[in-house]
Order: C-alpha cells, then structure tokens, then sequence
C-alpha cells in the first residue's frame, strides 16, 4: 500500500528532497498487480501516547500470572526471581562483547559463562556442561544428534513421557527418519522403552519428572542402554527438581538435557528461555555450542578463554558438530546470578518448598469429589482426571480469575484419551489460599 502525503505541497516538497519525478517513480520496482490504490480499512497515524494507551488497554485484557492462583506448568514455571537478578544482569560489567572473540575484551562474559557451565554441572552430577543452548527442547535435539555421532547408529527411542513439544522438535531435526521410535504418550506411564533397545540404538531419551508429572527409573534405563551399547539421554524440563532429586549423573546418565528458565527467568510470554547440556568428559568434543575455560595470562593472572567451540563457522562445515552459532547469555546469566545467590543449600530449600507444596496441593485436590490424581511419584507437577473436558474447565476457571492448569489435549490434540486430563504444577509462589481458591472452584464446577 503507497502512503500518499496529505497535500500537494507535502508530496512535492517530498519529490524534490528524494529527487524523484512523481509519485509513481518511487514504486517503479513494484510490479503493478502489487500495487493498491484504495486505503486499507485502519485507523489513520495517532500521536505516540494515545498508540501507548490503546496498548495497554489491549494488555490489561490478559490474566497475568500473578493476577491469581496460578497452576500453569508443563515445560514453563512460574518461580519467585529476586530484584537482584534483574538490577545485576544490566551492570557494565556483563555488557562486553556479544560473542566472546577476543578473550582480552570479554572477561566478564567469559568468566560468567565459566561459572555458569560449573553450576550445571554440578546440579546434573555430569564432567562437563557447555555454554547453554537455546532451550531444552533444541538442546534434546542437539543431544539426539550428538548420541548418533557418538554411537555411529541411527535409532533413536523417544519416551512416551518425553514433553510433546520436545518430541516435535526432535522429529523436525530428523524429519521423515525412520530410525526415529516415538512411543505413545500415556498418563500412566512412559510406555515400555527398555523392549525397544537393540544393537543397533544410538540413545534413548527419558524425561524426569515426565511430561505428567511421574518420576522415572534411571538406572534401569541406563543398565538396560549400556548393555546394548547405547546411550541415556535424560531430559528435564523443570530445573528445580534437580535440588531434591538424585543428580541424572550419578545414575548413570551420557547426556543431561534441561530447560533453564526456572531459575533466574521469568515466563515472558514464553521466551527467551535456556537450554542446558551436560555430558561425560570423553564425549566433550561431540557436545555442540561452546565451553569457555579458565587459563592464566603472560603475567600469570588468571583469566578466561573461550576453550572449544565446534561450530560450522570455526571449522570445516562438514566436519562441525552443530551450526548453533551463539548461546542464550542474558538468560545464562540470569541463571548464574539466581543460583549463585541461592547457594547450594538454597537451591535444595527451594526444591523442598515446591515438593512440600505440591503434596498439599495433591492432598487438596483427592478431596474434590469426581477428581482423581494420577500420580503415585511426583516433583512439583502432577495429572489429573475430571469427569468433562479439560479444556472447558480451565477456561470457565480463568473466568473465575484462576488459571488452573494446562489441559493435556492442549498438547496432544491428536489424542481424544486425554480430553479428561489436567496438568497442574506448584511452585514456592503457590499459597494455600490458591489452593483452596481452585477446590472450591472444581468443586461447584463439577457438581
């Protein structure tokens, strides 16, 4: 659409600045079928504070999470991040080069993402983490194909309880392959991936606390794996866990996938979020991205460097192990800061107030009556079953000012055995006036 100047003296004044002839000349490149000579059906320019206006007013239509009890969750949480985090992230200090080329520049990008790869490390029980991917279902991805440079195989096995949007984004990387298992996503259970492992799997992938809340065996998946040759890939979608639960490492896990924005990051309308990868020392130069390292200058003065970086653009393109090209550092950072003030007693108090909290939300809800709770095991995310769709219910709920879950069908509109299924997580943010605010509203909604 050609914007025309209101009067003929605006549009003259206009063609003699740019030097052009007419009107006509400066859509001289647009073929003539492109080209629209009524005004489209908007609103004409408005002056910037009432464009302002009209946005926030459009805004304050949505529910935020903070406006009432919240029970989101499935792959994205809503966790307390103190002011810290956001006054420190935009100190100068942090505000070095984007990508850490010159070592000389960037100490403090470098030294960042150096503790931060030692944080995850820690936390998942692995020898090595790199310097964030871009989120945890990309980094399952990347783990995917790292498992079949490793292996030299192909199959890769999918949990049923591996997230579903994780699942998609792995079958995009290897689309149309038909070494690629997806076992069906079941409330009950992650479907019997341990028959599926032969000698010719490169990895299977396993997801603790799954997709629905239940907690997975590792080391039944990782005896079973190593016996075949293959490797666990084992994929967490909620970070926190990893302060109660045992580390994936230390039950035998290769490669340790998670999504970071529990910790440091808010929801924020979905991203930017973090992924995180750990792996074994031996398989350090198969892990895609970068690892930046500790070293000591001329003077013996300890520094930073950026140690491997196994891209497309450092090296020979068919020999590079990814073409991811940067890692998600404001979002690392924000990590680091988060967890470097929760310490690591901090970190494990965190982790127990969302378990805590989860019981009693559980414990609340085996009373409403034509609920039942799927879960035996659970972190901080558990399933239900009500007897109507889901669906419905959360948006008659969300008119009652609570945002009670993500219904399953949601996710998995494919699969009608999950109309009736309802994922809801608590946080150390959930009280027990939200807990009681969503019983009694299930309760008048289901009678």
């Amino acid at each position: 659409m050609r914007y025309l100047p209101h009067s003929a003296h605006e549009r003259a004044e206009m063609l003699g600045i740019i030097g052009a002839a007419d009107i006509e000349a400066l859509f001289s490149a647009v073929p003539k079928t492109a080209l629209k000579s009524f005004k489209l059906d908007l609103p004409d320019h408005s002056p910037e504070f009432v464009v302002e206006a009209h946005m926030r007013a459009l805004a304050n239509k949505n529910q935020a999470g903070g406006d009432g009890p919240f029970f989101v969750g499935a792959g994205a949480y809503r966790h307390h991040v103190p002011a810290t985090v956001d006054h420190l992230i935009q100190r100068s200090e942090w505000l070095t080069a984007y990508t850490p080329y010159q070592p000389e520049i960037s100490q403090g990008t470098l030294q960042m993402l150096f503790e931060f790869q030692t944080q995850v490390a820690k936390i998942t029980g692995m020898d090595v983490a790199n310097a964030s991917l871009y989120d945890g279902s990309t980094g399952t991805a990347e783990a995917v194909l790292m498992a079949r440079r490793l292996t030299r195989r192909s199959k890769i096995v999918l949990s049923g309880g591996l997230h579903p949007h994780y699942r998609d984004v792995v079958k995009s990387y290897l689309k149309d392959d038909a070494d690629l298992v997806c076992l069906s996503p079941s409330p009950e259970g992650q479907g019997d991936i341990l028959e599926h492992i032969d000698d010719t799997t490169a990895a299977i992938v396993v997801q603790t606390p799954d997709f629905y809340g239940h907690l997975r065996d590792l080391k039944s998946a990782t005896e079973a794996a190593h016996a075949q040759g293959a490797l666990l890939i084992v994929v967490v979608t909620e970070v926190v866990s990893l302060g109660l639960l045992e580390a994936p490492g230390a039950l035998g896990a290769d490669i340790v996938v998670a999504e970071g924005q529990s910790i440091g990051n808010a929801l924020n309308f979905g991203g930017p979020y973090l992924g995180l990868m750990a792996t074994r020392k031996e398989f350090i130069r198969q892990m895609p991205g970068r690892i930046c390292g500790e070293t000591v200058d001329a003077d013996g003065n300890r520094g930073f460097v950026l140690t491997l970086s196994t891209r497309e653009q450092h090296i020979r393109r068919e020999k590079a192990t990814s073409n991811i090209c940067t890692n998600s550092g404001l979002c690392a950072l924000a990590f680091s800061i988060h967890m470097g003030l929760l310490g690591e007693a901090g970190f494990v108090r965190l982790a127990r107030l969302n378990h805590a909290t989860a019981i009693r939300l559980a414990d609340a809800l085996e009373g409403v009556p034509g609920v039942t709770v799927l879960n035996e095991t659970f972190f901080n995310e558990m399933t239900i079953r009500v007897p109507q769709p889901a669906a419905g219910l959360v948006e008659r709920l969300a008119q009652r000012g609570i945002l009670a879950g993500v219904p399953a069908s949601r996710l998995l509109p494919e699969d009608p055995e999950v109309d009736n299924l309802l994922i809801l997580a608590a946080t150390e943010l959930t009280t027990d006036a939200d807990i009681a605010a969503l019983c009694a509203a299930l309760t008048e909604e289901l009678a």
